[in-house]
């Protein structure tokens, strides 16, 4: 019972380690659960529990990731991370890294390292390990996770933007944005974009897609513009809510089915990239998915019964 209680009260964390290595929810809670079976299956009892447990959550994490790296090298389309609502891993003394490590754009910059690099960095950088703490997680010496550090820290330094850090101004312009989002305006979208603003999306070929993404402030502000009409008419609704520590929302058909996840990243007081998740397969911990190829069909019918293009 004792195991249970302590496995209980380090699971937050163990998940925030292993999401941040594997941009996965589902892989992470998976991670999570093998770690409680070793643990269970372990013989005698270590001296620190949180160390025994961070360490075997990074190993299986890092062997996960290895294998999953292959399969992201053949994926169709541009790969992004699983949408995350909530950290469940808090502390006020790290509260920015944690935030900042966990947003879109910093996952896409980890995918970038190695496994190993990966690991050392998230412990090190994001949850403020110490090198003798991450060599033992990592299985490797701490001259060598230092140099991996400093490689791991480079190449995300040299890869990063300057996003916006006033978490109300960011939540003020999404309400913006999502306003004249609903209400199809044109020019109120575009003077909230960056010019040279991108919209992407990952359907893994599972689910409508426009291409290989929309760019710059005039024809993402007409796309979205022209999404609107079709899609109210069936009952798709759009929920704000905080994905990977940025604004969102979340778009449900009428049965309240998810249809997509979409993450901005915000620049200077505009929104500089949107990023769509529409692959099925990495929106089923956001309740029950819906299916898009039939909800697109039933728009295009409500637009062509109203004479639109």
């Amino acid at each position: 019972m004792i195991r249970a209680e302590e496995f209980q009260d380090l699971r937050p964390l163990l998940f925030s380690i292993a999401y941040r290595i594997l941009s996965s929810v589902s892989e992470a809670d998976d991670a999570v659960q093998e770690t409680w079976l070793r643990y269970q299956a372990s013989p005698t009892q270590p001296i620190s529990t949180k160390a025994f447990l961070c360490a075997v959550v990074t190993r299986i994490s890092i062997d996960v990731l290895r294998s999953a790296r292959v399969r992201r090298e053949e994926y169709v389309g541009s790969w992004f991370p699983e949408p995350l609502l909530t950290d469940p891993y808090e502390d006020p003394e790290r509260s920015a890294e944690l935030a900042d490590s966990v947003s879109m754009a910093a996952l896409l910059l980890l995918e970038r390292l190695s496994p190993l690099e990966r690991a050392v960095f998230v412990l090190r950088e994001v949850f403020g390990f110490s090198f003798p703490e991450v060599a033992s997680a990592v299985g490797r010496s701490e001259a060598a996770c230092r140099q991996l550090a400093v490689r791991a820290r480079r190449h995300m330094d040299a890869g990063r933007s300057r996003f916006e850090t006033d978490r109300r101004e960011r939540e003020e312009l999404a309400e913006r944005f999502f306003d004249a989002f609903r209400k199809g305006e044109v020019d109120g979208l575009r003077e909230l974009l960056t010019a040279d603003v991108q919209m992407v999306g990952d359907s893994g070929g599972k689910a409508p897609l426009w291409g290989k993404g929309v760019f710059g402030a005039d024809n993402v502000a007409r796309v979205l513009a022209a999404i609107v009409p079709p899609f109210a008419r069936i009952g798709v609704v759009v929920e704000l809510h905080e994905l990977n520590g940025q604004p969102g929302a979340i778009f449900r058909d009428r049965d309240g089915k998810v249809l997509n996840a979409l993450a901005l990243d915000i620049l200077d007081g505009r929104i500089q990239t949107i990023r769509a998740v529409l692959n099925p397969d990495k929106l089923g911990h956001l309740g029950p998915v819906a299916d898009a190829w039939a909800v697109m069909r039933e728009a295009n019918q409500a637009r062509r019964s109203t004479g639109e293009p």
